[in-house]
């Protein structure tokens, strides 16, 4: 696992930019943390680095935002007021997660990993490539945040 220290919220989203440089159609980034520990900090670097302009919103009520104006789609995905298994299934999420036509980005990823007992820790089963990143405030603006890529 790669840990490093992000000192603001410019350099959360420097990182995310540069992740979203890199990104390829099929990426799938789960993102875990408590209530601004800047998760949507991060996605909007993403969305930065795939060229979307414009504002990047949590979609904490909608569910998933979807991006089309950058270099690849951007499939912002918050599962936090999902509470049940069946929450989940019912959602409606499952396009975005395997093989998506763009990068998906999940706030809440742990929510996701403790309702559905298919995903069992195997990330890499589910094929394509997938990073899950945690973040954790450590500070009022410096963040820990570790990842691990897991797939192709």
């Amino acid at each position: 696992m790669v840990t490093l220290i992000s000192h603001n919220p410019a350099e959360t989203m420097a990182l995310g930019e540069a992740w979203g440089a890199a990104a390829q159609p099929g990426w799938v980034i789960g993102l875990v943390g408590d209530l601004g520990a800047g998760k949507t900090q991060l996605v909007k670097g993403i969305a930065r680095g795939l060229g979307i302009p414009g504002v990047v919103h949590s979609p904490t009520f909608a569910l998933v935002h979807v991006y089309e104006a950058g270099r690849w789609p951007l499939f912002h995905v918050d599962l936090y007021r999902l509470e049940t298994a069946q929450q989940l299934q019912s959602a409606g999420i499952e396009e975005y997660l395997h093989h998506p036509a763009g990068v998906t980005v999940i706030e809440w990823f742990d929510r996701w990993w403790a309702l559905d007992p298919r995903l069992g820790g195997a990330l890499g089963r589910f094929g394509g490539f997938w990073r899950r990143a945690t973040l954790e405030a450590i500070g009022d603006s410096e963040r820990r945040i570790g990842y691990e890529d897991f797939g192709a």
